[in-house]
């Protein structure tokens, strides 16, 4: 959202950014567990969603491909319980 505030000499442009800081290693090479809505709501607008074990990322592969994060099968099965 941009806000310009006039004076005779200034312009002022206040901005809001967002820092999505996506983590890098291992997990990339894995598939994570999150919540279905936000994961569908990812795909869709191309926004990071954080999984079960804590990693964000910007879904763009086919999960079917990678084995499962151990982090994520375990956080899903203690919740089933």
């Amino acid at each position: 959202m941009t806000t310009p505030v006039t004076n005779p000499s200034t312009i002022l442009d206040e901005r809001v950014a967002t820092d999505y800081r996506l983590d890098e290693g291992d997990h990339e090479r894995m598939s994570h567990y999150a919540p279905k809505d936000k994961l569908l709501e990812a795909m869709i607008e191309g926004t990071p969603v954080r999984a079960l074990c804590g990693k964000v990322w910007v879904p763009t592969r086919d999960p079917n491909r990678f084995p499962v994060c151990p982090e994520c099968k375990e956080i899903y099965e203690n919740l089933s319980e």
